[in-house]
């Protein structure tokens, strides 16, 4: 079907089909990577028409992506007048085409072809008249173009450059240690902690040592997670690491070796068992379903369960998913909804509830997010938990990883998380029923009125997130929001959690209707 899009296009010599300069005026410059940047483009194009969430036409993604390749000058512009684009400096048109058809019938990936080679002229010329543009170099021009068009999508996904999608497939495969964590004190990075019998404590590296370089790179305070990015690694590398201890410094180089991730934590505190969730590995479900089960195994099993997952990111979808099933009886779980057929399904919950219906209190707060907030709102969907905390961060899009031909990825938004009564996750979030962003003070006042079966505090903004039915506008989110501010955990909140779990009357009257 190639044929339907190069139909529409004005041959390269016809009136619109000029590029100012002529060529042979750039003669010293070096050349454009056409053939790369043509690949990548097609590819990327390619996904996004056949996966994204959102429609796009295929002259929107030759715009879009033209105005992210020029934003590093100020002279360039990008004008669109009906089927022409214009790459502009000041009143000159350097470069004046007719964009291809917007059809989109016939195989994705011969659109996205069709699409990268009527970019490439532009880019070609951008090139050439821009010294600020060629000294970005191909991986920044490739994610400031991607981005761009994400910038008229969805504000997750993103171009992932090669070195970046490397680092993140060793960890998928097989992550490596040292044996280090890391804090930020007094304006220094310093060793918080360090493993037993690792391949850091075999060097001799102490708690309090201050890390300097990683690889011969500088780490800085105000980037603690680009400092823990640059020790990770797949398992037998190597990492060199400089540290300081009383104004020396030492150098060592340490063999990475691959580790268990532990995402789970539990502890028993008066009868109850709270489970501390960090993440979704592909491990999570499993280190959950074995402490439910050692709890429940035993003479006097839990009197309720108290799940944390305050400061939780998300990670695997389906993990999530798995961890809610444990403790649900039956029913549909969550919802995702896009345009690829692939991306609708429905999850449901098997026969069986490993905390046999013991009560459960969920901890939330504005860090919460994605596959963690579809844990929590799962649960309380189906009234099988109670929530507390704050607002979470309102991340119901579902990412896919797509590879490029340079060894890049696209991290792409295909669908939406639904809940099963239809409320979206996108944007509002999950909202908690005992409230603690106004301080330790108020959320005691609303312990009070769920213990006396009063109105739930939060009842009737609860009642307005489950009406929410996608799209769901900024304005509206925000002001849900707003009735509990996404903070850190305030003082006492674990012992607000206990209480809650064990008090029939209260728990029962935070539930979500």
């Amino acid at each position: 079907m190639l044929f339907l899009l190069c139909a529409s296009a004005l041959p390269l010599g016809s009136a619109l089909a000029q590029d100012v300069p002529r060529a042979g005026a750039y003669e010293a410059i070096a050349p454009f990577p056409r053939a790369e940047m043509r690949e990548v483009f097609a590819a990327g194009f390619a996904a996004i028409l056949d996966r994204h969430m959102e429609r796009a036409l295929p002259s929107d993604l030759i715009t879009w992506g033209l105005a992210g390749f020029t934003a590093n000058d100020p002279g360039l512009r990008v004008e669109r007048l009906g089927r022409e684009l214009r790459l502009m400096r000041g009143r000159r048109a350097l470069s004046s085409r007719a964009l291809p058809s917007d059809s989109t019938r016939g195989a994705p990936e011969a659109i996205g072809m069709v699409a990268a080679e009527a970019l490439m002229p532009f880019q070609e010329v951008a090139w050439a008249a821009s010294p600020s543009i060629r000294g970005l170099g191909r991986d920044p021009l490739l994610r400031a173009s991607f981005n761009a068009i994400f910038g008229h999508l969805d504000p997750f996904s993103r171009y992932v450059a090669p070195e970046e999608a490397q680092l993140a497939r060793d960890r998928r495969l097989g992550q490596g240690s040292v044996g280090l964590r890391l804090m930020v004190q007094r304006g220094q990075v310093l060793v918080a902690a360090v493993t037993p019998n690792s391949p850091a404590a075999g060097a001799g590296i102490r708690v309090g040592d201050r890390l300097v370089t990683v690889d011969d790179e500088m780490v800085f305070a105000n980037d603690l997670p680009g400092a823990e990015l640059l020790m990770e690694g797949a398992a037998e590398t190597e990492v060199t690491l400089v540290t300081q201890r009383a104004g020396r410094r030492r150098s060592a180089t340490l063999r990475r070796v691959a580790q268990r991730v532990e995402t789970v934590t539990a502890e028993t505190r008066d009868g109850v068992l709270h489970l501390r969730v960090s993440g979704f590995t592909a491990l999570t479900s499993a280190q959950v379903t074995g402490f439910v089960e050692a709890a429940f195994a035993g003479a006097n099993p839990p009197r309720g369960i108290v799940l944390d997952l305050r400061g939780n990111r998300g990670g695997i979808l389906t993990q999530a998913v798995a961890v809610a099933d444990i403790f649900l009886d039956g029913g549909e779980i969550v919802g995702t909804a896009g345009r690829h057929p692939e991306a609708n399904r429905r999850y449901g919950a098997s026969d069986t509830d490993l905390a046999q219906g013991r009560p459960i209190v969920v901890m939330v707060d504005g860090r919460t997010a994605s596959a963690a907030e579809i844990l929590a709102a799962a649960l309380a969907e189906r009234g099988r938990a109670a929530v507390l905390g704050t607002a979470t961060q309102g991340k119901g899009l579902v990412q896919i990883l797509l590879p490029l031909p340079n060894g890049g990825e696209l991290q792409l938004s295909w669908s939406r998380i639904v809940m099963p009564s239809g409320w979206p996750l996108q944007g509002a979030g999950l909202l908690p029923a005992l409230c603690t962003a106004g301080g330790a003070e108020a959320a005691a006042g609303a312990l009070v009125a769920l213990r006396a079966g009063q109105q739930q505090p939060m009842g009737a903004v609860l009642a307005r997130l489950r009406a929410l039915r996608p799209p769901v506008s900024a304005l509206e989110a925000s002001a849900l929001r707003e009735s509990c501010p996404g903070l850190d955990g305030v003082e006492r909140e674990v012992d607000f959690a206990q209480a809650l779990v064990t008090d029939t009357t209260a728990y029962r009257a935070a539930l979500m209707r």
